[in-house]
């Protein structure tokens, strides 16, 4: 008899498949008959897999390899879209790629993105990321992230802020506590900073959140009318007045000052700024503003047109002054300085090979991987492990952008 239990895995029974819930936001299916073929089986409760008639070692084995074949199926529970899960086994990187992974860019923030999807769809959006997104998603292993971004702080061997900014909704990530208290405790880490809409906080999680005194939210508020709201994050569902009370309690509990981050969106919600900056003013303790320009962007949604800089500082100016609050910031207040460059293994013109190893996030991309990097090829079909010769045309801050090479 053997027991296999997991912590980020849950199971349920579903008429003649296992449902497989991956980090509580992806799923797949494997067929009861192929798990029977392993060894009679009952599952023990949610996270507990209990094989008879065969040892522990060998239930191990035959699971582990099921579970990886299934896991090529695995799709994302709010938009059904296909993912990619990224582990410490997968073969691929976690540099190269601005939508997963680790981002650096020779400043003392990292980026850091454990997962892709969002439960909005707000109009704005930079990616066009959300609920009627078609992008493919990538979730990645939580201790796979941390050993990683722990070697890139080793080399640059002094303090840096890590910015959890997904494309898309952090709290959909079902490790998110736990990866924070990971960075917690990492001691060159002096800010841990995370972009969130707010909609799947409550003020228990904020409680359990607030012994991380390196953390600070980053939270989006872009309307203080319900219509307005609903309007702007692209779902009748989005409860503002929800969001706002967990604003507040937020700014109150945390160590750290939350920062508000409206996008001032033309057509959408000009005239919800001011109500939002008098609404903050009311509050007993009050977070940071920072009212963010609408800007077009080719993967955005462009609902419509940006607001020229010199007319959006002027109304930065005019509010500045009227409501006694700050509202323009710079780079400086949140002592962002240079660091150092992180060597590239290959620059734009070489020719490489690679080995693909998933679909990108776009119709018709690939991920190859090379020398400890990972490489976005457009225009490429898909041959999981299949060498390719690729061209690099983009290598900045060790992104890469290769096109296949005859």
């Amino acid at each position: 008899m053997a027991q296999l239990t997991f912590e980020t895995i849950s199971f349920q029974i579903r008429e003649q498949e296992l449902e497989v819930s991956l980090l509580r936001s992806f799923v797949t299916k494997i067929p009861l008959s192929e798990l029977e073929n392993i060894a009679p089986f009952t599952l023990i409760d949610p996270r507990t897999i209990e094989f008879k008639k065969i040892d522990q070692d060998k239930a191990e084995i035959k699971f582990s390899f099921l579970l990886g074949k299934y896991l090529d199926s695995l799709t994302s529970k709010i938009t059904g879209n296909p993912a990619t899960y990224i582990h410490r086994n997968s073969g691929i990187p976690l540099i190269g790629n601005v939508a997963f992974g680790i981002v650096y860019r020779n400043s003392s923030i990292i980026e850091i993105k454990p997962n892709n999807s969002c439960n909005l769809d707000c109009v704005y959006c930079s990616i066009g990321e959300g609920l009627s997104s078609k992008k493919h998603d990538f979730v990645i292993e939580k201790d796979y992230l941390v050993e990683e971004l722990q070697k890139l702080i080793a080399f640059l061997n002094e303090e840096v802020e890590i910015h959890i900014g997904v494309q898309g909704e952090p709290f959909l990530y079902g490790d998110m506590e736990n990866l924070i208290h990971d960075l917690q405790k990492i001691t060159k880490v002096h800010t841990i900073s995370i972009d969130t809409n707010g909609t799947l906080l409550s003020k228990e999680m904020i409680d359990r959140l607030s012994q991380n005194d390196k953390l600070q939210f980053n939270l989006s508020l872009d309307a203080i009318e319900s219509d307005a709201a609903k309007k702007v994050a692209g779902t009748k569902t989005y409860n503002v007045k929800q969001v706002m009370d967990i604003i507040a309690y937020a700014t109150e509990k945390m160590n750290r000052t939350p920062i508000v981050a409206p996008v001032l969106t033309k057509g959408f919600n000009e005239t919800e700024m001011e109500k939002i900056i008098q609404w903050i003013k009311t509050l007993k303790k009050q977070p940071h503003l920072g009212i963010q320009n609408f800007l077009r962007y080719k993967t955005g949604r462009n609902p419509g047109q940006e607001i020229t800089w010199d007319d959006f500082y002027a109304l930065l100016d005019r509010w500045e002054k009227q409501y006694d609050i700050k509202l323009r910031w710079t780079k400086e207040d949140f002592k962002v300085r240079k660091t150092k460059e992180l060597p590239k293994p290959f620059v734009e013109g070489d020719v490489i090979t690679a080995i693909e190893k998933s679909v990108g996030r776009f119709p018709h991309e690939i991920i190859a991987v090379a020398q400890g990097r990972n490489i976005s090829v457009p225009s490429c079909e898909f041959k999981k492990e299949k060498k390719i010769k690729v061209k690099i045309v983009r290598d900045k801050h060790n992104v890469f952008v290769g096109q296949i090479f005859k």
